[in-house]
């Protein structure tokens, strides 16, 4: 904000930094991926004593911004990554008693947090380990094992560069969300860890007495300065203003840009500049978007089509929602290339800076997503813009993709069932007889996946859906209330099944009637796998399974077995109700 508001004012950017000589770190580290982390610093720092009051900077951070302090290494580390943008990491000096080693590895590990969160790394992951266990999900958070205290006097301060590439997406994936996989994530300032470290050091010594500094750095990888060619034409074409080439300059060079020799070189401390939009973005931005000229999109609409699609999409839907399926909506851009996928030129994620050329993919990785985390039942669809280039032109087309796997339901018909190619043929043939979906088998071998179950996709241009789809009856109806976002937990979650015998048909419905009235915070989800009516003995055996699982923790079975107890002591008081073997 400060480099933004220098273009209007006068600023001085400059902190105090410690200034004396430091002796070298003596630290026994390993850098085994050079590419993901190509410059690295640490600073070893010990203190006499721990202040109890923060002052100057640091404390009118806390006091301004009304924050919750930690401990007073990691707090210096917050407010560092405030003040300069640059994210640093505080190990315990005395947990960290091996060697240390950076690398990205590909094994699946459990990780406990600093902010006491358990998690399972899987797939591809840059991490710190020490003693062959994770310590750091770099770029992310620090583990709970090397984390600093309120005691802590002696620290080890990590400053690091690593590729955006390799920490983007990791903290939507593993659900931590922390300010440094934020900055991580959109590029640091790749040259300025002395700084950074120097200032970390001033801010301490203006707290307590330091006994011991010492620091290293380490860069694998030169960061050549990058360059890109003055064209205020080509700014003013894709702004749609008429800027002249001296207020471009001057605009960029109080952003920190420098232009010599019809080029312009991009500060190190704005990596996510790399091309002509950017600069055009950042011109934008100063001259404010407000005072760009307004001009009139004109879109050819043939509105009988249009609705004629647009009915037959919602027909679709309800069909597919009658069947169990669920609706999900994914990003159009990804990392696939291919001759018809459309290049994006800045795009907003630099690991998908291509339009997605077809719906599976995407849903093949919103299966393995759901299916890693236990589900036994998934039925997904998406309806979607699909656009290709070929010819020197940009085809759009809308599609609808259908994913399957697992049981067929969770209900006492489907619960034994396995959804295949037959299945879904068939019950779609016998609701839709008109309609063609092309079912296909996706082949497990190349996915990251231990589960056998057959995966059945389907994915077609809406256009070649027929007319006669207007007739289907459908059975779910729109809520009458906006139903409101929840989140989903992503924590293991505990199933449990009873088998319960009903004399008298009468009382099966009190059965019912108490099981899914029965309330408990931890009860995700109950349904009936198993049914069996015995006319003879004017008996039914009935099977309900209940699924538990907490939004905010792992549960455990001494939980689960309590709520089960509280269940069968319910239902065994209904007359005609028993559990067989039940001591």
């Amino acid at each position: 904000m400060l480099r933004d508001l220098a273009t209007f004012y006068t600023i001085d950017l400059n902190q105090a930094i410690y200034t004396k000589q430091i002796e070298e770190l003596q630290i026994d580290f390993e850098n085994l991926s050079e590419h993901t982390c190509p410059k690295i610093s640490f600073l070893k720092l010990e203190v006499e004593e721990i202040p109890k009051v923060y002052k100057k900077s640091l404390g009118n951070y806390f006091s301004d911004l009304d924050l919750k302090k930690n401990n007073f290494f990691t707090d210096v580390s917050n407010y560092l990554s405030y003040e300069t943008g640059q994210p640093t990491h505080c190990y315990n000096a005395h947990a960290i008693n091996n060697k240390l080693i950076f690398d990205d590895v590909e094994k699946q590990e459990e990780f406990e947090t600093l902010i006491d969160k358990k998690i399972t790394l899987n797939g591809k992951n840059a991490v710190f380990t020490l003693n062959n266990k994770v310590i750091n999900l770099a770029g992310v958070m620090g583990g709970k094992s090397t984390a600093c205290s309120d005691e802590s006097k002696s620290v080890i301060v990590e400053c690091a560069y690593f590729k955006p590439e390799a920490i983007i997406g990791k903290s939507v994936k593993y659900d931590i969300h922390s300010e440094a996989s934020h900055k991580f994530e959109r590029g640091v300032d790749y040259d300025c860890h002395e700084s950074v470290l120097r200032r970390f050091i001033e801010i301490v010594d203006q707290h307590t007495r330091i006994k011991k500094i010492s620091m290293i750095s380490y860069k694998y990888k030169e960061n050549p300065a990058h360059r890109i060619p003055v064209d205020v034409h080509k700014i003013n074409k894709i702004i749609g203003i008429n800027l002249t080439e001296i207020a471009y300059l001057d605009y960029l060079s109080k952003l920190g840009f420098i232009s010599k020799d019809g080029f312009i070189k991009v500060p190190s401390f704005r990596t996510d500049v790399r091309t002509q939009n950017d600069l055009a973005e950042e011109i934008a931005r100063v001259i404010g978007y407000n005072n760009i000229p307004r001009s009139e999109i004109v879109i050819s609409n043939n509105n009988r089509s249009r609705l004629r699609f647009d009915d037959i999409e919602n027909k679709l839907r309800y069909f597919l929602l009658d069947h169990g399926f669920y609706e999900v909506i994914n990003p159009p851009f990804v990392n696939i290339a291919s001759d018809k996928a459309i290049k994006v030129d800045n795009p907003l994620d630099s690991n998908r800076e291509f339009l997605r050329t077809n719906i599976t993919n995407s849903l093949i990785d919103n299966l393995l997503f759901n299916e890693r985390r236990q589900k036994d039942s998934i039925k997904l669809f998406e309806i979607s813009d699909i656009y290709t280039y070929r010819n020197n032109q940009i085809n759009k087309t809308r599609k609808l993709a259908i994913i399957a796997s697992g049981r067929a339901g969770h209900n006492y018909e489907d619960f034994s069932k396995k959804i295949n190619k037959e299945y879904l043929t068939k019950v779609f043939n016998k609701a839709l007889p008109s309609e063609n979906f092309n079912f296909k088998i996706i082949n497990r071998d190349s996915l990251s996946t231990k589960i056998k179950n057959e995966i059945v996709v389907s994915e077609n241009n809406i256009n070649s859906f027929s007319s006669q789809l207007l007739d289907y009856n459908q059975k779910v109806k729109s809520p009458e209330k906006f139903r409101q976002y929840s989140p989903i937990s992503e924590l293991p979650y505990s199933k449990r099944d009873i088998s319960f015998s009903v004399k008298e048909y009468q009382n099966c419905k009190r059965l019912e009637n108490y099981i899914f009235q029965f309330k408990d915070e931890l009860l995700k989800d109950v349904f009936v796998f198993d049914y069996y009516k015995n006319e003879k003995n004017n008996e039914i055996k009935i099977g309900f399974r209940f699924v538990f699982q907490s939004p905010i923790y792992t549960i455990t079975d001494k939980e689960v077995n309590s709520l089960i107890n509280d269940i069968i002591i319910g239902t065994t008081k209904i007359e005609g109700i028993s559990i067989p073997g039940l001591n």
